[in-house]
Parts: structure tokens; C-alpha cells; sequence
């Protein structure tokens, strides 16, 4: 296990190499820079003055030069400055990472916590009144724009029966723990309405093929009963497959969820990429995107090791650490 480990670090660290490159010429290829805008701002800028000021910031260098030398600097620790808010990159972000990991736990755990006895539930009673009806309620949650239904939330709990905030995260001069949780409610809700109907699926789906395996059969047949055999042999093998879906969907806790944020006015790691892309603040929106991008292969790699937690016949050792 420990041979497999240290190698997929290796590989995450290539990966996250890899795509530092691919995120850094994508936003350097697009149209735009801050010389442009500060020329927008300042008409008496002329052409050399422009041209001296790419010079300054390395701007006229080819782009392989120019990502070596961000490497470089990042290498050692500087992920230089945000143009937006006039402060390093690494003391602005901890804040939107904070709301958006308030945000996307709470209905990350919501989200499991109900979808995977509801889905079990569902697999039990399968073809009857209340399978149907868990489906229809999941296939409604998972056909609904988000944006709508943000939407829904807020012209129902916040303008008809004005009991929750609209938007934020704090009333002005802030309120405490309370006021906090009362502004989260809203866009908390959205987000779980929106992922428990896949999850439920996905363990519904899991948990009736478990179900179907010859040694479920032969548990029943040995007289253990109906509970015993779901908890003790379905469950864990049924979380084999979930474990992968919810592990992709882990990586959204750290890179937010943009439409949602938007429409809550949440100043959260969504919305902050979507502004720093929109206003050139290429140095934010590249380090905020290569977080993600680590946060999700270190999400894969639990999900691996949760595999072997699962199901013991999961194994890593020999074969060059890959699973057998």
C-alpha cells in the first residue's frame, strides 16, 4: 500500500505539473492583459509606453519563457500578486476558500447522509409505491436548473415569506454564528436538492446489483436476516462504486460552485475564478484552478485507498503498486 501510495503522488505531482502548463498558455492565450486595460484606463499611454510596461512585467517574452519563470518563483512560494485586490494571491484566497468549503461540506454531507439510506431504501422496495416515488422525486431534483431553482428558493423564503437572507454571508456589521447559518441555508439547500438525486441513484443502482450476488443468497439461506445481511454484506460492497462518484464530486468542495455563488451573491472559490478570469487576474484565477485540480486527484487517490478499506479482496501490493 505504501509502494502504491508514494507512487500516485508521483503521478499527481507530474499531473498537477502538466496542467499548471496547460492553465498558465489557456489564460495566457486569451484575448487581453493588464496592459490593455491599464491603456483602456489611461488614454495618454501611447504605444512605447505600453510596450515598455510588457517589458517590465516580462509580458513580451515567449510563452514557455514566461511560464518558467512563474515555475520558478512558485517553486519558491511566490504566486505573485492579485491585480483585483491589490494583494498577494496566497492572502486572499483562505477567505473565498472558507466560504466555499462552509458551503459545499455542509451539502456534501447533507447530500450523503440522506441519499445513501434513501437509495438503500429504494433498492429494497424495489418496483413498489415507494421506489417510484423516490425516483420521481430524484429524476426532478436532477432535471431542475440550479439557477432556477436558486431562483424558486429565493423568491419563496426571502421576498413571500421573508424569513431567510437572499444573498451574502453575513448581515452588515456581521451577527454571529447564527447569521452566518441563516445565510447559508438558502444556497445550502439549492446545492443538496440539486446532487442528493444522482447519489441516490448511483446506491440504488449499487446496492440492487449487490443485492442479486450469489453470496447474498446464500447469507439469506444460512438464516441471517433481512437487516443483518444488508448492513453486514450489501452496504459496503454497494459504497465500492458510490465511493468513486463521490470522490469526482469532492473536488467541487474546493473549486465551488459558480452558478449557485452568482445567484447568492456567496463569495466563494466559484465565483472568485469567474471574476479573476473576467478581470485578467491571471495570477488568482491559475492558482485558484491548480487547487482544484490537486484537491481532485488527492480525492481520487482516498477513493483508492477507501476501495481497499471496502472490500479486502481489493489489494495494492505487488503487480508495481497497481491494484489486483
Amino acid at each position: 500500500m505504501t509502494r502504491y501510495i508514494a507512487g500516485r503522488l508521483v503521478e499527481s505531482v507530474v499531473v498537477l505539473i502538466v496542467m499548471s502548463f496547460v492553465i498558465y498558455a489557456l489564460i495566457g492565450l486569451m484575448p487581453g492583459d493588464p496592459i490593455d486595460l491599464m491603456i483602456q484606463s489611461d488614454p495618454r499611454l501611447t504605444p512605447a509606453d505600453a510596450a515598455r510596461l510588457r517589458a517590465v512585467y516580462g509580458l513580451d517574452k515567449p510563452l514557455a519563457e514566461r511560464y518558467l519563470a512563474w515555475a520558478a518563483a512558485a517553486l519558491a512560494g511566490d504566486f505573485g500578486n492579485s491585480r483585483l485586490y491589490a494583494r498577494p494571491v496566497l492572502d486572499v484566497m483562505p477567505g473565498f476558500l472558507l466560504n466555499t468549503v462552509n458551503l459545499m461540506g455542509l451539502s456534501f454531507v447533507i447530500s450523503v447522509a440522506i441519499a445513501i439510506p434513501l437509495g438503500i431504501y429504494a433498492a429494497l422496495r424495489q418496483q413498489r409505491a415507494a421506489d417510484y416515488v423516490v425516483n420521481l422525486a430524484c429524476f426532478a431534483g436532477i432535471s431542475v436548473p440550479i439557477f432556477w431553482l436558486a431562483l424558486m428558493l429565493i423568491i419563496l423564503f426571502a421576498v413571500l415569506i421573508p424569513i431567510l437572507p437572499a444573498s451574502g454571508v453575513s448581515s452588515v456589521g456581521g451577527g454571529g454564528f447564527l447569521d452566518l447559518a441563516r445565510h447559508l441555508v438558502l444556497p445550502v439547500a439549492t446545492l443538496t436538492i440539486f446532487s442528493i438525486g444522482s447519489y441516490t441513484r448511483f446506491m440504488r443502482a449499487a446496492t440492487i446489483e449487490v443485492m442479486r450476488q450469489d453470496y447474498i443468497r446464500t447469507a439469506f439461506a444460512k438464516g441471517a436476516s433481512r437487516g443483518r445481511v444488508v448492513m453486514r454484506h450489501a452496504f459496503r460492497n454497494a459504497l465500492v462504486s458510490v465511493v468513486t462518484i463521490v470522490a469526482l464530486s469532492f473536488g467541487t468542495l474546493f473549486s465551488g460552485a459558480l452558478i449557485t455563488e452568482t445567484m447568492f451573491a456567496y463569495p466563494g472559490m466559484g465565483k472568485l475564478i469567474f471574476d479573476s478570469v473576467m478581470g485578467n487576474d491571471f495570477n488568482m484565477a491559475l492558482v485558484a484552478l491548480l487547487f482544484a485540480t490537486l484537491v481532485t486527484l488527492l480525492a481520487n487517490l482516498g477513493a483508492d485507498i477507501a476501495y481497499a478499506w471496502l472490500d479486502p479482496r481489493i489489494s495494492y501490493g505487488g503487480g508495481g503498486g497497481r491494484p489486483r
